[in-house]
């Protein structure tokens, strides 16, 4: 009997893997333009995101979002 794969594309993934990605992508600077959150503006690092995005679901659904939407350009380099 074969597994079924899950359809979540997020499947697996772990939120410190999702932010250490966009971070070595597109650094902390452009993070904070296009997610506005203080953790990536004021004095940021992955734990104080981390910490931030796990009390946090609307920031957590952009982040992860975003994510899902830069995962085709990393690919393609």
């Amino acid at each position: 009997m074969e597994k079924q794969q899950s359809k979540d594309p997020l499947h697996g993934v772990t939120l410190q893997k999702i932010v250490e990605t966009l971070v070595e992508y597109y650094g902390f600077d452009t993070l904070g333009e296009l997610v506005k959150i203080k953790s990536f503006n004021k004095n940021p690092s992955v734990k104080s995101s981390l910490t931030f995005l796990r009390k946090t679901d609307w920031a957590r659904k952009q982040v992860e979002e975003l994510y899902l939407k830069t995962i085709p350009k990393i690919q393609s380099k």
